[in-house]
């Protein structure tokens, strides 16, 4: 998978990513998730369209690559359309 052997985000935290951009934890599993704003040291990110925020590491966020961005959406609407989220 491309997230094993990756080194961490060494990108400026002055350079946050626009609101809504989708973003990598790799923290936290590879998880997908919308970047929504800053808590303190760290970034607010989401489930993609909707759910419980959490919390990550600037430097362990990376940008979702476009299969990662098309897996998150997809897996959202497959849910949605079994009656599991609205």
């Amino acid at each position: 998978m491309y997230g094993e052997n990756v080194c961490p985000n060494t990108q400026d935290p002055s350079d946050l990513p626009a609101l809504g951009t989708l973003v990598v934890d790799t923290g936290r599993g590879d998880r997908v998730g919308e970047f929504r704003g800053v808590a303190g040291a760290r970034w607010s990110l989401r489930p993609v369209g909707g759910g419980i925020e959490w919390e990550a590491e600037p430097r362990r966020v990376r940008p979702a690559l476009l299969m990662e961005q098309l897996r998150a959406r997809t897996a959202r609407l497959n849910a949605r359309s079994r009656g599991e989220v609205l």
